[in-house]
């Protein structure tokens, strides 16, 4: 049983004299080169199992970067039609060739937060009316949350914001680890 034929890019000159040039340039990331070797080779009729083959690259990948240029064929046609300069329309081939971004998990806590309680940790602690010479990541978490700096904070994020800091407390040290 044959397998099913992928969707086939068709490449204008100036789109294809383009792709070869970010191919060329050596100071381009190798990720970029890859995808635009990718899509001259989806453009040139090859199958997803040959490019795989040749790029070694999986044919999940193939597909994904086929797809994705397929996805946006229309709009750099437009542009192209439109007129626009090389550049801009290398810029916007770059950007499809691109990853898309991964936001990730927002910072839990604000910068401004953080130096507080690394403020905090240059205090004494007598003068928060801890019976103890000597802060702990714990007592800092607390006191945090006592002083309405943050809602809730683990000893271990405490400590995390006194190593990046880079601060050093005042002499006698006040920091019991």
């Amino acid at each position: 049983m044959p397998s099913p034929k992928a969707t086939p890019i068709i490449l204008s000159d100036r789109q294809q004299t383009l792709l070869k040039q970010i191919v060329r340039r050596s100071t381009n990331p190798h990720r970029l080169v890859r995808r635009a070797q990718l899509v001259l080779a989806v453009a040139s009729g090859a199958s997803n199992t040959q490019i795989s083959l040749q790029l070694q690259l999986d044919r999940g990948q193939v597909r994904l970067w086929r797809h994705r240029w397929l996805s946006v064929a229309s709009q750099l046609a437009e542009a192209e039609a439109a007129g626009v300069s090389d550049t801009q329309l290398r810029e916007r081939i770059t950007s499809v060739l691109c990853d898309r971004s991964r936001p990730g998990t927002p910072n839990f806590f604000s910068t401004e937060q953080a130096v507080q309680i690394v403020a905090l940790a240059c205090e004494t602690p007598k003068a928060s009316e801890y019976p103890v010479s000597h802060w702990t990541p714990a007592g800092l978490a607390i006191e945090a949350v006592k002083r309405n700096i943050v809602k809730k904070i683990s000893p271990r994020s405490v400590g995390r914001f006194l190593k990046r800091s880079n601060s050093t407390t005042s002499s006698p040290a006040l920091l019991a680890l």
